[in-house]
């Protein structure tokens, strides 16, 4: 076998294995969102719990989970009988990941765990399994096979663990009604986080680098005020400053080669009308899908008075953080 012709192997067996375990979901899943849901309203934590593999995998998880509002931690197995149960508390939600099910390390974990009101959701495949028959929820990971050649390594069953795991922070971030918003606040150094907290006006260039002209004026003039702005376009007002057109160097690139006056032209006559325009306190996101959605370089800032305040330059986003 090819190289190539092994890794399609392996995709091809790891989605045979999302496919089993997306048909073996069932009303357990439900009681598990919904159990996480009542933990958390209750002030609770979810506290993932995993040896090996599973337990990297369980990493994962909980790094999704508190990533988008619902709060949890790692426990070792190990270390949890020498001090670190301390971390539990009355009314927590043990998440636990075993593929066998009997994972020695897990399974001497679990009489001490019984100790406190916690209640448990165990992630296998051995729905009879010591760890399953002492959980209080349990959902099936059972896959028809490893990719390893061997059957041995754990490759298939991690893949469908933590598709599972994030199925179920989803299906908790829909039930608790988290929102954009809230993932800003949890993400506020990263792109996503800036670009839902900041507001246009945090963004937008403004004064002296904001070229706007009259539409009395003609290219020629409009250009210089481009060039001072060092900006590739210019709002146009009418008397009253209220935005009427925007005209661009593409726009300029596009009539010179037929029309040998355009420089002498008023803006009024060459400019486009209606232009993309977005609100000072509109959130930056809102740019980035106008730059996603349309093909421009550049957006136009107004107030409610729809007078242009700003421009929010695509090439500015990449120094910004937001793209």
């Amino acid at each position: 076998m090819t190289h190539l012709a092994r890794a399609r192997a392996v995709f091809d067996i790891e989605l045979a294995a999302l496919k089993a375990v997306r048909a073996q979901l069932d009303e357990a899943f439900t009681r598990a969102v919904e159990l996480v849901v009542e933990t958390l309203r209750q002030r609770g934590k979810i506290v993932v719990v995993g040896i090996g593999k599973s337990g990297n995998i369980g990493q994962k998880i909980a790094a999704t989970l508190t990533s988008t509002g619902s709060t949890s931690v790692v426990l070792n197995s190990v270390d949890a009988l020498h001090g670190d149960l301390g971390i539990i508390n009355d009314g927590d939600l043990i998440l636990a990941l075993s593929y066998s099910g009997e994972t020695e390390e897990l399974l001497h974990l679990l009489p001490a765990l019984k100790r406190f009101p916690v209640k448990i959701i165990s992630l296998t495949s051995a729905l009879k399994s010591t760890l399953a028959r002492h959980s209080d929820v349990v959902l099936n990971v059972k896959v028809p096979r490893e990719a390893c050649p061997f059957n041995l390594a754990p490759t298939a069953s991690t893949t469908a663990m933590l598709a599972l795991g994030d199925a179920l922070a989803m299906a908790v971030l829909d039930a608790r009604g988290f929102k954009e918003h809230d993932f800003a606040k949890h993400h506020p150094s990263g792109a996503i986080g800036r670009a839902l907290l900041l507001r246009v006006k945090d963004i937008m260039r403004r004064e002296d680098r904001n070229a706007v002209a009259a539409e009395s004026l003609t290219v020629k003039e409009a250009l210089l005020v481009m060039t001072r702005a060092k900006s590739g376009s210019v709002s146009v007002v009418n008397a009253r400053g209220k935005l009427v057109g925007v005209f661009t160097d593409g726009d300029l690139r596009r009539r010179m080669g037929s029309d040998d006056h355009v420089l002498a032209a008023r803006l009024a006559e060459v400019m486009t009308r209606k232009p993309i325009c977005i609100r000072e306190d509109d959130l930056a996101v809102e740019a980035l899908k106008i730059f996603n959605e349309r093909n421009i370089d550049d957006v136009i800032v107004v107030n409610a008075r729809k007078e242009p305040v700003g421009l929010v330059d695509s090439q500015d986003l990449p120094k910004l953080k937001l793209m």
